[in-house]
């Protein structure tokens, strides 16, 4: 525990050390885009901040390698393809911060560093199903495993609509990943040192050190450089750690093998507000007849804002809905106490409800005091001589 610690507080921060000279960097760039319509900043903000992020995975992960005790995690060249795969991903986040890119050539980017990580051996070999697992091979393990790095990448880069939204969000689905991962490996006799373990933590420790440069009032954004890394960090973790399990041994684990199924449904999970937000956008703007691609202000955060939450508590209300789902699902897996679990995260939800609904009672509560204050004036009024 005590190398993922030193590990977690070199990415911390070697990531805040290097985003204020990215910053500049990108100000000389010229990556500091216009404010638009969608936009919820009201001044421009420099983008490419994801360079500081690939800086500091880069040298938590390199550092790490030298660690007694954690040089077995090295010892497959898995680690080698991420590097490879991150910096092919963040050269193209660079161009498309500054100059732009269309969709398709952004797409064949993404799938070539999905390829990269396939190729080193990130894939996933089987998945779960209820009551038994499909052994994949291959040809559909690669094309499943590229599709998902591709959802996510794209996922993730849709979350990262308000300061700090995304970086956050992808910071609590590392910390329940290495949480899950590293409690499983107790339990059931795994070795603790691991590479899913490793790259959770440098993952969680890239975004804790952007978030404090990004959180609101952001002084830098992470752009699509940066968007697009964690995005493919987290979905290696997703099928790396997919493949520490025995496809054999579902029914062994806790209720009912869905400890198996986590690696899989994780990231989904936590990335369920945004990608409910994806589908939505599309079928509106379908609806509507314009690009699925057009930029529109009727996004979760967007609408988040108009029920009159700051900037901040959208954020940390979106927050709360992330850690709700992703550790109530980790604390599924890993505790034979289902009915405790599900009372406790309902509760909590309840709880996140209000506080979604907070500003449109208090409207209504200061409109109904408007409203009798009026009154008793106009009867005052009525009642009073001449």
């Amino acid at each position: 525990m005590r190398e993922y610690a030193l590990t977690f507080v070199i990415a911390v921060a070697v990531t805040y050390l290097l985003t204020p000279f990215v910053r500049r960097a990108a100000i000389a760039f010229g990556a500091v885009p216009p404010v638009r319509a969608r936009d919820v900043h009201s001044e421009p903000v420099p983008r490419m901040g994801g360079i500081a992020m690939y800086g500091g995975f880069a040298a938590a992960l390199l550092i790490s390698a030298q660690l007694p005790h954690l040089q077995e995690v090295f010892l497959d060249r898995t680690w080698q393809g991420l590097l490879m795969a991150g910096g092919l991903i963040t050269v193209i986040g660079i161009v498309d911060d500054r100059w732009g890119m269309d969709p398709i050539s952004k797409m064949a980017g993404q799938i070539a560093a999905a390829g990269i990580l396939v190729w080193r051996g990130v894939q996933l070999l089987w998945l779960p199903l209820p009551g038994t697992t499909f052994v994949l091979g291959p040809q559909l393990g690669t094309v499943l495993s590229v599709l998902l790095i591709v959802i996510t990448i794209n996922a993730v880069n849709f979350a990262d609509g308000l300061d700090g939204l995304a970086a956050g969000i992808v910071a609590i689905s590392a910390f329940a990943f290495f949480a899950y991962y590293y409690v499983v490996a107790v339990d059931k006799g795994f070795d603790r040192q691991s590479y899913p373990a490793m790259i959770a933590i440098c993952l969680a420790g890239v975004c804790v050190g952007f978030l404090l440069h990004n959180f609101n009032p952001a002084r830098v954004f992470m752009g699509d450089t940066g968007a697009m890394l964690i995005g493919l960090l987290l979905a290696s973790i997703t099928i790396t750690v997919t493949g520490q399990f025995d496809a054999n041994s579902s029914r062994d684990f806790n209720a009912g093998g869905l400890v198996v199924f986590l690696p899989t449904l994780l990231p989904l999970l936590v990335l369920a507000l945004p990608l409910a937000d994806l589908v939505l956008a599309v079928v509106r703007r379908t609806l509507a007849g314009k690009s699925p691609f057009a930029p529109d202000k009727k996004h979760l955060h967007h609408r988040l804002l108009e029920l009159g939450h700051s900037h901040r508590r959208a954020v940390l209300l979106m927050y709360l809905w992330a850690a709700i789902i992703a550790f109530a699902s980790v604390a599924l897996s890993i505790f034979n106490a289902p009915f405790i679990v599900l009372a406790v995260t309902t509760l909590v939800a309840l709880c996140a409800m209000g506080l979604i609904t907070l500003p449109r009672l208090r409207r209504r509560r200061e409109l109904a005091k408007a409203t009798a204050t009026g009154q008793v004036t106009e009867d005052h009024t009525s009642t009073s001589p001449g």
